[in-house]
C-alpha cells in the first residue's frame, strides 16, 4: 500500500472507530508506523484528526437528543446517571479516547449541550495522547 492510502486508511479507521459503530484504529495506525516510520507526524496528525471529527459526530448525535429538561417532561421524571459528566464539564472529554466509555462520554456533552469549543479541544488532547502513546510503544 503507498504512504498516500495508508493515511487515507488510516483517517477513515480513526474516524470510524471513533462513532458509535465498532472497530479500532490502533492496529492501523502501528501498520502504517511500521511500514513508514518516517510518517510519524502525519500519521499521528491525521489519526488525531480522523478520531477527533468521528468524536465530534458522536457529541452531534447527542446535541440531537431531546434535552435533559425535554426528556423529562416527557418521561415524567427527572432523568439521572450524567452527574459526574455534569459536574466535570468538558475536561472529562480528555477520556473520550477509551473504548466503551468513550464514545457514551461525546454523546453524553452533546446531549448535556457541554459548550462544544473545550468539548472539541479536550476531545482532540485526549485522543492525541492517546495515539502519541502508542507510537511512542512502538519506537
Amino acid at each position: 500500500m503507498t504512504e498516500d492510502a495508508s493515511l487515507l486508511t488510516l483517517f477513515i479507521s480513526s474516524f470510524l472507530a471513533a462513532t458509535l459503530l465498532p472497530g479500532g484504529s490502533e492496529a492501523v495506525l502501528v501498520g502504517v508506523l511500521l511500514a513508514y516510520p518516517e510518517l510519524l507526524w502525519p500519521a499521528l496528525n491525521i489519526a488525531t484528526l480522523g478520531n477527533t471529527l468521528g468524536g465530534l459526530s458522536s457529541y452531534l448525535i447527542g446535541r440531537l437528543l431531546p434535552d435533559e429538561e425535554a426528556l423529562s417532561r416527557k418521561i415524567g421524571r427527572h432523568v439521572y446517571g450524567l452527574e459526574w459528566t455534569r459536574r466535570h464539564g468538558a475536561p472529562i472529554l480528555l477520556l473520550s479516547w477509551a473504548p466503551l466509555i468513550g464514545d457514551i462520554l461525546c454523546v453524553a456533552a452533546g446531549w448535556l449541550r457541554i459548550y462544544w469549543p473545550p468539548a472539541l479541544l479536550f476531545i482532540a488532547v485526549g485522543k492525541f495522547a492517546r495515539y502519541w502513546l502508542i507510537a511512542m510503544a512502538i519506537n
